[in-house]
């Protein structure tokens, strides 16, 4: 009697938010008989500055096949620019040694850049999920497209996307709509209560309360610090409220905001506090208890609206991606930011967003993947016509 050969997939993850959107992905994997499971860590997970997050990765069960060290301690361009270069050949070993089918990755991270390059020249078909999304104030933005073109199948967001990784040439039959993973992962968690949360976190909730997210402006760091400085100005203006702020990634400047967060902090320990990581299971369930998320994360524009809540979206950073009617876009001055959360904690515009839907909802994503991901004929699927419009 011949076993028949299970299909190896590689799920590769380099930062804590990352994970948390390829937890059902990877858990679908690992249930069906069919299917490997390879799980490959990389970036921030591996980081004691940015909370060994792989530890969240084994807690939930699952068995890390590779750890890949390339993230230098350096959060200039310079510093990002070798930490790919070091990816790109730890990878092609990993690849090597594991000998994966095929190779699934998220996003338009600088990690993810490295995976894709590797696996291109080593010829191993790759799986690409939030394809097709902007983010013009960013080199994600470039690096998102790159990724697209060196991938293979395409799992999108939202319909436009469907309909520009298509524009970018690639194969209708190949790109599918199949929702936000994180919207799935909000609705296949059971949220953790006010107090149970508080007490996980170690702080106190108040009347008003904010969660900040600010990641740098990658194509202009001038702009970056310039904007921090005018949205600790703006959050001065508002006393009462209770803040908590989730730290930068490993981008270009990261480093710097992530320290001029804990100066913040440090003279408002009456009422605010930082976190490295929250995990993504607190993460969301603040998320229900909040007057408004601020800062220019996506987070802000795909999960956010899910829970009926108003985000301030400042500056570039997520220009051009779908938003819904909860999302206030503001410019970096310290004007322009107070006026869009006073906006936001209006009776008038949270009566205005009670009944918004979110843009980027399907059932069963992380299923719908696997399936396509299990069933897709790999012995053809490294040639790629360029689908041209006619």
């Amino acid at each position: 009697m011949v076993t028949k050969k299970k299909r190896k997939i590689a799920v590769v993850t380099g930062t804590r938010a990352e994970y948390g959107l390829l937890y059902w992905l990877m858990y679908e994997i690992k249930q069906d008989p069919d299917l490997e499971l390879q799980v490959i860590v990389t970036g921030m997970h591996l980081s004691p500055e940015f909370g060994l997050t792989y530890k969240f990765v084994e807690k939930d069960g699952f068995k890390i096949d590779a750890k890949i060290e390339m993230l230098l301690s350096s959060d200039t361009a310079t510093g990002v620019a070798k930490s790919i270069g070091l990816g790109i050949i730890s990878f092609t070993d990993a690849f090597t040694k594991l000998s994966p089918d095929i190779i699934v990755l998220l996003g338009d991270r600088f990690e993810a850049l490295a995976v894709a390059q590797a696996a291109l020249v080593q010829r191993i078909p790759l799986a690409h999920i939030h394809g097709g999304e902007l983010s013009e104030g960013a080199v994600d933005d470039a690096m998102r497209h790159a990724i697209t073109k060196m991938s293979h199948l395409h799992f999108v967001a939202a319909e436009p996307y469907r309909k520009r990784v298509i524009q970018l040439g690639e194969d209708p039959r190949r790109v599918f709509n199949v929702g936000a993973p994180g919207l799935e992962h909000i609705k296949r968690r059971k949220l953790l209560g006010r107090k149970e949360l508080e007490e996980e976190i170690g702080f106190q909730l108040g009347k008003t309360n904010f969660l900040v997210t600010y990641h740098p402006v990658t194509l202009n760091i001038k702009e970056t610090d310039k904007e921090l400085k005018n949205l600790f100005l703006a959050l001065d203006q508002f006393r009462e409220a209770k803040i908590i702020f989730t730290k930068s990634n490993s981008d270009a400047a990261g480093r710097l905001i992530n320290s001029k967060i804990d100066e913040y902090v440090s003279c408002h320990l009456n009422r605010a506090t930082s976190f490295v990581t929250l995990g993504s299971l607190n993460y969301l369930s603040l998320l229900q208890f909040m007057d408004s998320v601020i800062g220019n994360s996506s987070s802000g524009l795909i999960e956010v609206p899910y829970f009926k809540k108003p985000t301030v979206n400042i500056g570039s950073r997520q220009a051009n991606r779908l938003r819904t009617s909860s999302i206030i876009d503001c410019v970096g001055d310290e004007n322009s930011i107070v006026a869009a959360i006073k906006k936001a904690m209006s009776n008038k515009f949270k009566k205005r967003i009670k009944n918004v839907i979110s843009l980027y909802g399907q059932d069963k994503t992380s299923n719908k993947i696997k399936t396509i991901i299990k069933k897709v004929d790999l012995q053809k699927i490294l040639i790629k016509n360029f689908n041209d419009f006619t």
